[in-house]
């Protein structure tokens, strides 16, 4: 492990020298984004590295991932890391606001959550007294230079997995090639996702890159309250219902033309649309009565009825629910520019998925799932309501076994990584 190296280009010193002199300009963004309304206020302090929450005594994995969906996708990483020491606590870190709404009732035992400090040497003093991690672990694409580097100077093992950089990612961080070669250089296990991302973070300067399965097909289910679930299962016994999730304004177009058609087909056809972003209720239900479909609205407290054609789940954290009602799933971000979303959360609860064609983010995923017959792409054009429609309509019931085959093959996999994570705080420290 490089704690701290004299071969540092003059790139990572001047980011280095830089960001004690950027702390009151951090102070003021922040500020700001709380006024705006993108703060927790009663977590700011730990924006701040002032903890809200007392480290767990013994041993401490640091883990970290920017948003909530890469987040999620650590869950069954922990799991495999604690059945190797019992004992061990985690501490996870992120960026995004949405990764707190969520992980509530997600959050694995024996895990806390806390935002991760912004990138000021202060901020990360407090932070680190505070924690005193084991080891620190990151995950796709989100490094913070200042923070990886204070801890490495702590004399506490980094490693970098599930990592993934895309062409234009990669394309933007090649002009601060020397930053990132001396950062990577901190890191003593480098596992990337893909080849391609292998590929570039090699171009980067990282060495000793290898190249794994991503952690998502061996996605924990989401969590749910099992009062809830039983109240939808009694109140819809006898619908026929499936799910449209962190869909987008191109991805309604196409669902609702579906459920339409569905509908029209077989009353007992039933729509759970999740958006992306439930704010954009309003906008949804404006087209649902465009499309002449009648809707209930979760956050209103309604329950679907007989007569119900779309139940409009606009709440954050409750996708677990959702997919568990399901026997098929679209997953958005799929038909505009959005480049989709994660399919596994669904597939590891036994639905298979159906898509639009955009969906680079996860380009070997949903190669992957096509392979498996779990997973269908709809072409866009006119006819994508109906394609979609018959896609759900003749969506086999068989899927869902070979979908929970294939996420428990891929948690098993998981078992030489957490145990290869683990030698590395005996080994280093």
């Amino acid at each position: 492990m490089n704690a701290r190296s004299a071969d540092d280009g003059w790139q990572l010193r001047a980011y280095l020298a830089a960001r004690r002199l950027a702390q009151p300009l951090m102070r003021a963004v922040l500020a700001r984004r709380l006024k705006q309304g993108k703060e927790d206020p009663a977590r700011l302090p730990e924006k701040l590295g002032r903890p809200t929450a007392a480290r767990p005594a013994g041993r401490l994995v640091w883990l970290h991932a920017v948003g909530l969906g890469e987040v999620l996708a650590l869950r069954p990483l922990i799991a495999a890391l604690q059945a190797e020491d019992p004992a061990l606590s985690v501490l996870i870190t992120s960026t995004a606001r949405s990764s707190a709404q969520v992980l509530g009732s997600n959050l694995p035992a024996g895990a806390v959550h806390q935002f991760l400090p912004l990138d000021g040497p202060d901020f990360l003093r407090r932070f680190l007294d505070h924690w005193r991690p084991d080891l620190s672990i990151w995950s796709e694409q989100d490094l913070w230079p200042g923070a990886i580097c204070d801890t490495a100077a702590r004399g506490v093992p980094l490693a970098y997995v599930n990592a993934r950089i895309g062409a234009r990612a990669a394309a933007k961080r090649a002009r601060l090639g020397g930053l990132y070669r001396d950062v990577l250089g901190r890191f003593s296990l480098i596992a990337a996702q893909d080849a391609v991302s292998a590929g570039h973070l090699r171009a980067l300067g990282a060495e000793s890159v290898r190249v794994m399965r991503s952690l998502k097909p061996a996605a924990a289910p989401l969590g749910v309250d099992p009062a809830e679930l039983s109240r939808f299962q009694a109140a819809l016994s006898g619908r026929k219902i499936w799910v449209a999730a962190s869909t987008h304004a191109e991805d309604e177009a196409v669902v609702i033309a579906a459920a339409r058609a569905l509908s029209a087909q077989n009353p007992s056809w039933l729509l759970i649309l999740a958006p992306r972003l439930p704010a954009r209720a309003e906008a949804i239900l404006d087209a649902l009565t465009a499309a002449g479909l009648s809707s209930t609205r979760r956050s209103t407290g309604g329950m679907p009825e007989a007569a119900t054609q779309v139940y409009l789940a606009d709440s954050f954290g409750e996708l677990g629910l959702w997919y568990r009602l399901a026997r098929v799933a679209c997953i958005g971000g799929s038909f505009g520019p959005i480049g989709g979303h994660n399919p596994w959360e669904a597939v590891c609860l036994g639905l298979p998925v159906l898509s639009g064609p955009v969906t680079h983010n996860f380009a070997t995923d949903y190669a992957d799932l096509a392979a498996a017959g779990l997973a269908q792409r709809i072409d866009p054009g006119p006819e994508a309501g109906a394609t979609l429609a018959r896609a759900v309509a003749e969506t086999a019931p068989t899927a869902q076994d070979r979908a929970r085959a294939l996420v428990a093959t891929a948690r098993a996999e998981l078992a030489p990584l957490a145990r290869e994570l683990l030698a590395l705080r005996k080994t280093d420290r």
